[in-house]
C-alpha cells in the first residue's frame, strides 16, 4: 500500500474533497483541513476526518497534500508560523495546486531541512477528481516521488514524471496554455463558420473527425458552449491564472512567445469582463460579443 501512517490534505475545495475521498476508499489514512469552515463542514459530512486548525492536520503527518489556488496561498499557509514544522521530519510534501514554477522552487529551499517536495498538479476537472481518472505531471526527486506514486495512482489514469522540483507545474501550465488557445480557436471557428451560414453543430461534427479536433471541440463545446449551460466546473480566472503562469515563464526564460502572449492577454480581458469565478467556456460570450 504505502508508507505512510498519515496524509494531511489541505484544500477541500472542488477538486480536493473528492481527491480525498478516493485516498480514504482506498484505504490511506487522511485527515483533511480548509481555512473554509463550510468545506470542512461538508468534508465531514462526506466520510473525511477533518482537523480544527491547519496545526492539527499538519501534527506527526508523513505526507502533506496541498490542493489550494496557487502557490503564494500554499506558501502563506505552511510558512506562515512555520506551520509546516508540525509535519515529521522527511515527510513528502505533495503540492497539487496550480502553482508557479518557480514558486514551487522557493518553497522547495524553505522547507529542505525538514521536508521533501514533489509538485504534481492535474489536469481533467472535477469530473475525473471524482473518478480518479486525473492526469498528474510530477517534478520531484525520484526517491520521493517514488515514495509518493501509490498516492498518486490512487487518484489518476495517468501520472507522468516530467523531472526535477517545479517540472510538473511548469508542464501543468504548458497544458492549459495548449488547452485555452484549443477553446479559442473553437469558438471563433464557430463564429466564423455561422456567419458565413453553417450550423455550430456541423461545424463541431467536422471538425471532430478531421484535424482541427482538440479538447474544446470534443467535450466541451456541444457540451457546455452550444447548450448555454457552461458548467464545466472550471472558473474562468483559474485558466487565465494557469496560463499566465506559462506567459511568466516565458519572460522569466527570455522566450518571446506571441501565440503565448496573445492568448493569455485574452483570457486575462475576459476574466475581467465576466467575472473571475465564471465558468471558463463563458469565454465564448466574451469572443462572440468582439466578433460582431
Amino acid at each position: 500500500m504505502t508508507e505512510f501512517n498519515r496524509i494531511a490534505f489541505i484544500g477541500l475545495g472542488q477538486m480536493g474533497l473528492p481527491m480525498a475521498r478516493n485516498l480514504a476508499a482506498g484505504g490511506f489514512a487522511v485527515i483533511g483541513f480548509d481555512a473554509f469552515e463550510p468545506a470542512r463542514q461538508a468534508a465531514g459530512d462526506g466520510g473525511i476526518k477533518v482537523a480544527s486548525s491547519l496545526n492539527e492536520a499538519l501534527a506527526d503527518a508523513d505526507c502533506i497534500i496541498t490542493m489550494l489556488p496557487n502557490g503564494k496561498i500554499v506558501q502563506d499557509a505552511l510558512l506562515g508560523g512555520e506551520a509546516f514544522l508540525e509535519a515529521q521530519p522527511g515527510a513528502v510534501l505533495l503540492e497539487m495546486s496550480s502553482s508557479a514554477p518557480t514558486d514551487t522552487r522557493v518553497l522547495a529551499g524553505r522547507v529542505s531541512a525538514h521536508l521533501r517536495v514533489v509538485d504534481a498538479p492535474v489536469s481533467g476537472g472535477v469530473k475525473r477528481a471524482i473518478n480518479g481518472s486525473l492526469t498528474i505531471m510530477v517534478g520531484g526527486d525520484t526517491d520521493a516521488v517514488t515514495q509518493v506514486m501509490p498516492v498518486l495512482n490512487c487518484l489518476a489514469s495517468g501520472v507522468f514524471t516530467c523531472g526535477p522540483v517545479g517540472a510538473g507545474h511548469a508542464m501543468k501550465s504548458i497544458n492549459n496554455f495548449v488547452s485555452g488557445a484549443g477553446v479559442i480557436a473553437a469558438v471563433e471557428a464557430v463564429a466564423l463558420g455561422t456567419a458565413f451560414g453553417l450550423s455550430a453543430d456541423t461545424i463541431i461534427d467536422v471538425l471532430n473527425a478531421s484535424s482541427g479536433k482538440n479538447n474544446a471541440t470534443d467535450v466541451k463545446m456541444k457540451q457546455f458552449v452550444l447548450s448555454g449551460t457552461f458548467a464545466s466546473g472550471f472558473a474562468l480566472g483559474l485558466m487565465a491564472k494557469d496560463i499566465g503562469i506559462a506567459a511568466e515563464l516565458a519572460d522569466n526564460l527570455g522566450l518571446n512567445l506571441a501565440g503565448l502572449k496573445q492568448t493569455s492577454a485574452v483570457w486575462n480581458e475576459a476574466a475581467e469582463a465576466i467575472g473571475k469565478s465564471a465558468d471558463h467556456t463563458r469565454i465564448s460570450e466574451f469572443l462572440t460579443k468582439l466578433s460582431a
